[in-house]
Order: C-alpha cells, then structure tokens, then sequence
C-alpha cells in the first residue's frame, strides 16, 4: 500500500509529536521506566494504527511518507481486524462487521477488499463496532501516534501523581505544608494569645522535624 506516498516536512502535526514524545521520555524518566517499555512500537502500533515501521521513523524523527486516504484506511481497518478479536480470539466475519456497523454485507466486503471508498459515515460506523476513537481510521500517522503516546502521558501523569501521593503521606511534615503552607502555619500560630502557646507551637515543630529528619547525604 504504497500509492500516494507524499514525503511531508515538518507540519504541525509532526511538531505536536515531537513535544508529546519529548514529555512522554521525560516522564518516565521521572518514574524509572524504560524508553523501550513506553515507546515499545508493536504496542504503539496496535494503539495508532500506524504500521510499525512507521512507528519507528516518526519517533525516530524520519519523515515516513504519508499514504494516500483509501490506503490509509485500508491499513487501519487491517490492523484493527488483526488486533481487536472476538472473545474467542477470532476475527470478526465480514457479516459480524456489517452487522455491527449497520450496512449490508456487500458494502462491508468492498470496504474491506479496497473496492469502494470510505464516507465518514461508514468511518464512524466501524470505529464505533470496534471502539475506537474518533477519527482512528483516517488520521495522518503523525497525528494517530501523537494521540496513542497522549495516552500513554496521561498514564505516567497519574502514575507520578499517585506516587507523589503516597510520598505525601508518609512524610508527616511534607504533608502538614502541603496542608497548610509556611504562612497558613505562621498565622495560625499568631492566633495564639501568649507567648506560651506559641512557644508550644514551636517545641512541637521541632519534635515534628527531629522525628522525621532525613538521613544525611
């Protein structure tokens, strides 16, 4: 499925992956996660719909050639009938396809067999049958990947945000200024109405900080 190949320069959507890969690299590093484990390109492949080796060009840098609307869609729908099985690990029949998508057998056929050229509408109706995103048929592969790896970033996000938490938690001091806050701790203590009291406030911060002092070095 090489007709159309177009070598595109750099576009907005070649920059916007070039950033989403940029972050998604620094979060793992931030979690120890292996490059090779985030951007393992068989995975990302499934995810975009993008072939492989395309994959590897685009993350890589390379421009990869564009194909044109009908291979594209050819390639996607490929991939999904390869990837997105029946319980029982079996492709979905042309009829299920048809079925599931609300079009009659024959035009299920030619879609698939590349003898007619998708709508929308019949996009849609297949991205639907096998859940996935909008627009997962027909769009350019730098665009596909940008959107498998943004999910992918918001994974790490959440990863990064649970293990923030946790650390939290576990420290009593980080906790009580995250709470509070340097100032809010200040003037909560200057609500006090001695100097005793705020003496206690005091005493009991220095005992908060001994007991949860950091190893040195």
């Amino acid at each position: 499925m090489t007709d159309g190949i177009e070598a595109p320069g750099t576009t907005p959507a070649t920059a916007a992956l070039s950033a989403v890969v940029a972050r998604v690299g620094t979060l793992a590093d931030r979690l120890g996660v292996p490059h090779t484990e985030i951007f393992d390109t068989r995975r990302l492949s499934a995810a975009s719909g993008v072939p492989e080796p395309v994959v590897k060009a685009l993350l890589g840098g390379r421009p990869a050639g564009e194909p044109d609307v009908q291979a594209r869609f050819l390639q996607r729908l490929d991939l999904l009938r390869r990837t997105r099985l029946k319980p029982n690990g079996r492709r979905y029949t042309q009829q299920e396809i048809a079925d599931g998508a609300g079009m009659s057998r024959q035009q299920a056929g030619a879609l698939i067999n590349g003898d007619r050229r998708p709508t929308m509408e019949h996009c849609d109706a297949i991205q639907r049958f096998f859940r996935v995103h909008a627009g997962f048929l027909t769009a350019e592969d730098p665009e596909a990947l940008t959107t498998a790896l943004q999910s992918t970033e918001q994974d790490l996000l959440q990863r990064l945000a649970e293990r923030d938490e946790a650390g939290t938690a576990a420290d009593p001091l980080e906790k009580l200024l995250q709470d509070h806050g340097v100032r809010g701790i200040a003037w909560r203590a200057a609500q006090l109405p001695t100097d005793q009291h705020r003496d206690k406030v005091a005493e009991w911060l220095d005992m908060l900080l001994e007991g949860v002092k950091r190893p040195e070095g």
